[in-house]
């Protein structure tokens, strides 16, 4: 019994098989070769589940199948389906665009630029949260009298869509909305993955240092963020691709432009070759993975233990979003503008110790290992930012005894 039920599955697998292969490959006119490569191509890529006529070219057809039998992958997938060979490559997609931030914008105005001037964009579709003005992909989309769905938007309008684009939405997206393009969604990600999945790559890549960084466009599976195949990196590897280096004076603002004005660009030249692209993608390597969760403000306490380096990374991490955060005298302290000397000699003095130094007109702070920082602008709890020499004169000449950070 249980033979025939297996010989009755491998008979429906192969007629599968010939259904979803006769239809797009077999004509008069496609050579037996051409056909045997178009068959493995597209069964690795993706695979497309509908009834059809099984009389057409039966001989090429299952001789292609019996041949390549073992290479071939019946995956029904919901990513990319039958529209997929109906664009039957041409340049231009209906594109509904996933974005609320900042650096969601470079890569929108990619997208517009392309649909302006008639290139891979045919049409162009945004869905944004956030009604307030503050939004600036909102704000843009209302100046270039753009197409804009507020959030949640529902299946019937992304039906009208060919994929799917997400650059710094901040939603989970629903495995409907994910299953209703025909290619799926793709993700614009800030970091050369699977290092720095999560919400916060950037942060986390000057926090802890890192030399060298990019951006991923990958696609996006149902429940789960950046852990898609990866479909593009910009990394410099064999081809003549670029590689992003992080300074060690690098500050988040810049490094975030820089990476949202790299995305756009990656993600442009996705679309231009996005068949190729999802044939191509590969599975991302599970060992290699890091993390870079939500940024809260317990990570903004400086802990005086770490080095000077690790300091100063946290600082450039933070810039502009968020103070460090320290205390004097029980009263919480943001540190405004921090910079590391490499001439500083170390000391034995415990982590935490403050001490004026006029000639530079900083406040030097011993961190682990004798290393230190120089703070040079500071808020004080309740108080204005001030410089350095205007805290020392007003707080710290006034209680010596209490010459350090906690």
């Amino acid at each position: 019994m249980a033979r025939a039920e297996n010989f009755k599955y491998q008979r429906q697998k192969r007629l599968d098989s010939f259904r979803m292969f006769s239809l797009f490959f077999c004509t008069n006119e496609t050579s037996r070769i051409e056909t045997q490569n178009k068959i493995v191509k597209i069964v690795h890529s993706t695979t497309f589940k509908f009834e059809m006529n099984l009389a057409r070219n039966t001989k090429v057809i299952f001789e292609s199948i019996f041949k390549y039998k073992r290479k071939l992958k019946f995956v029904y997938e919901t990513n990319i389906r039958r529209k997929c060979v109906e664009r039957n490559q041409r340049d231009n997609l209906k594109v509904l665009f996933f974005g609320t931030d900042k650096f969601s914008v470079p890569s929108l105005k990619a997208l517009v630029g392309e649909y302006r001037l008639n290139g891979s964009v045919s049409q162009l579709g945004l869905v944004t949260s956030f009604k307030s003005s503050s939004n600036p992909v909102r704000k843009y989309a209302g100046a270039e009298n753009l197409n804009c769905f507020d959030w949640p938007v529902s299946t019937e309008i992304c039906k009208m869509y060919d994929l799917g684009v997400v650059v710094s939405f901040g939603h989970l997206i629903p495995e409907s909305i994910i299953a209703s393009f025909p290619y799926g969604m793709i993700n614009v990600h800030a970091s050369l993955l699977p290092r720095w999945r999560g919400a916060a790559p950037i942060i986390y890549a000057l926090m802890n240092g890192d030399t060298k960084t990019g951006v991923t466009i990958m696609r996006i599976l149902p429940k789960h963020f950046d852990i898609g195949q990866v479909i593009y990196n910009c990394v410099t590897v064999i081809l003549a691709q670029k590689e992003i280096l992080i300074s060690n004076e690098c500050l988040m603002p810049e490094l975030h432009e820089t990476l949202s004005n790299e995305g756009a660009s990656l993600l442009v030249d996705c679309l231009h070759n996005i068949e190729s692209k999802i044939v191509n993608a590969r599975e991302q390597d599970l060992h290699l993975v890091t993390y870079a969760p939500k940024v809260t403000a317990a990570l903004a306490q400086v802990n005086w233990n770490s080095s000077a380096v690790q300091v100063y990374n946290l600082y450039r991490a933070l810039y502009s979003f968020k103070p460090l955060t320290t205390h004097w005298n029980s009263l919480l302290v943001r540190i405004v503008e921090m910079i590391l000397s490499t001439t500083d000699a170390t000391n034995d003095k415990p982590p935490g110790t403050v001490e004026y130094v006029k000639l530079n007109k900083c406040l030097k702070v011993t961190c682990g290992n004798g290393s230190s920082v120089r703070v040079m602008k500071l808020g004080l709890e309740g108080k204005k930012v001030m410089t350095a020499a205007e805290f020392y004169n007003g707080f710290l000449n006034k209680f010596p005894e209490k010459c350090y950070f906690s």
